[in-house]
């Protein structure tokens, strides 16, 4: 996902077809529930654990565990373990679930009221390395006052709440008294959803068998192998020889199998953005003109044509066009605006040289940007801004490296990152642009601060009132265009390659982190392959 998913992807060789399942194929079917045989999926992403507490599946859709609340086809809540939507006092501070009767998790041990509270406390416990404490800072308690109800307290209104609440369940029993960072449970997870956990092999493939006491029915297949393969030249040419029912693929390598029978190609729309994030700690992005002149270079619709084939539309800030908090006045120009950059540049003293490259105190407007090389899109945009960029006089040196070598330089050096969600703003932006997260790791990686963005971010989340929602965005959105901490260049459609005899798919908006979870197959438990 330079995201925390893109980080997670796990290389593996490129050589030779895995056989996955154990199977000889790995398309070959076992009669199970609902006459189906095993289903097999791929993607680049991988987790670093199955825990829902570190960070697996926070949005739902984990197929291995559920939450109180998960999301339909239109991403609006349902009910889940809950069984009815959690009701929100009139202050917006209390929120109330009530359980399910009956839910069983995968070793047979009865769902509770407790098993909720030992998850979301766990989240909270600063012994816990779980990036999702700072997602959970709104939350000063959770009580269970009896088997069937759990009550979360809130320090202020925290509007998405709600949303929150698809965050998987662990067994309490499972997890207590142990180093949840280090625990066996991470790798060998039980939990209360559609799938169980036959066996993980990092780098290879994850195993799930169906739930047969699935409390939301039996799934209509005998389960799902999610194979990790973190080349997309990889995963094509092995989706093409048939190894996969599903496989995620760049735009243009699914454009390979428009028309081919046997299989559709399914282009989903999302909230997931590229962008160029520019480091305040790098001399020259740290020049909001250089930042503005790269802005106004770009050629978004260019790369909408070219590289995503038409899959996906410009991008100029982290809240998707289909958001209610979109603001429309951030949006600039699809095409390459070079007399904008060079006046910027020019206004600033960036002096062009003999090479035509721009100079400024001595040092030239020049900088790395750095891609994971395994990611042919970001390869593709990196080349993209490198070409652009050249025009208005500032040299990028484009860097495919592993994500090991990204990591540490990403408070100096610029990286196309992406981002995104469908759900709700302050999911990502709070952390990504606010302040207080500056230079952890892929929170705000560049380091930008800005006291308006931070009082936009804090009053969008702490306020309840849809108006005063929508007008603390609109200063955020404001903000960030002004300052451009990030050139953002497009969001994407995923797109998806899946065989003509699987049937059940329902897409559905995704967000950016996407791989075992809230992928195409977030609703597999309903697909089967006709024989």
């Amino acid at each position: 996902m330079g995201t925390p998913v893109s980080k997670r992807v796990t290389a593996i060789a490129a050589a030779g077809i895995l056989a996955v399942a154990g199977c000889s194929s790995p398309t070959t079917t076992t009669t199970g529930a609902g006459g189906a045989g095993t289903l097999v999926v791929a993607t680049a992403g991988e987790p670093d654990a199955l825990n829902p507490v570190l960070n697996y599946g926070v949005d739902g859709s984990s197929l291995i565990f559920d939450g109180l609340v998960a999301r339909d086809a239109r991403n609006e809540l349902v009910p889940a373990l809950a069984r009815e939507l959690p009701t929100v006092s009139a202050d917006g501070r209390t929120v109330t679930a009530r359980l399910r009767d009956g839910v069983l998790f995968h070793d047979g041990s009865p769902f509770t009221a407790q098993d909720v509270v030992f998850t979301y406390q766990a989240v909270l416990d600063p012994k816990v390395d779980s990036t999702l404490r700072s997602d959970l800072d709104m939350l000063a308690s959770v009580t269970a006052p009896d088997p069937s109800t759990v009550v979360f307290t809130l320090k202020y209104a925290y509007a998405p709440f709600p949303q929150r609440l698809a965050l998987g369940i662990v067994p309490a029993k499972a997890l207590a008294g142990q180093d949840i960072n280090k625990a066996e449970f991470n790798r060998k997870p039980v939990g209360t959803g559609p799938y169980r956990v036959t066996s993980w092999t990092p780098g290879d493939r994850l195993v799930l068998a169906a739930n047969d006491s699935y409390w939301g029915g039996r799934p209509a297949n005998s389960g799902v192998v999610v194979a990790f393969v973190a080349d997309d030249n990889v995963r094509a040419q092995r989706m093409r020889a048939g190894e996969f029912d599903a496989a995620e693929l760049a735009p243009k390598l699914a454009t390979g199998f428009d028309g081919q029978a046997g299989y559709r190609v399914q282009r989903v729309p999302t909230a997931d953005y590229r962008g160029v994030m520019l480091p305040m700690g790098n001399p020259v992005t740290a020049d909001l003109a250089v930042r503005r002149a790269l802005n106004a270079a770009v050629d978004r619709a260019a790369m909408v044509t070219g590289l995503l084939g038409g899959a996906g539309e410009p991008a100029f800030g982290p809240v998707p066009p289909t958001s209610e908090f979109a603001e429309p006045s951030i949006v600039g120009k699809p095409a390459a605006d070079p007399a904008a950059a060079t006046a910027a540049l020019d206004a600033a003293g960036w002096k062009p040289g003999p090479d035509g490259i721009r100079a400024k105190d001595g040092r030239q407007a020049a900088f790395a940007l750095m891609y994971p090389a395994t990611d042919s899109l970001r390869k593709e945009l990196a080349l993209a801004v490198t070409a652009d960029a050249k025009k208005v006089g500032i040299k990028i040196t484009p860097e495919g490296l592993t994500w090991d070598a990204i990591t540490p330089r990403m408070k100096s050096d610029a990286l196309v990152m992406g981002y995104g969600t469908p759900y709700d703003p302050d999911f990502v932006s709070y952390k990504l642009f606010g302040s207080a997260f500056a230079g952890q790791g892929f929170f705000n990686p560049g380091s930008y601060r800005s006291p308006v963005v931070d009082k936009a971010l804090q009053d969008g989340r702490a306020s309840a009132d849809p108006a005063a929602r929508r007008a603390a965005y609109a200063t955020f959105q404001k903000q960030l265009a002004t300052d451009v901490p990030w050139v953002f260049l497009t969001y994407l459609q995923h797109t998806y390659v899946v065989k003509d005899a699987v049937t059940g798919v329902t897409p559905r908006v995704e967000p950016h982190e996407h791989d075992v979870a809230n992928s195409l197959w977030w609703n597999v438990h309903t697909w089967t392959r006709k024989s």
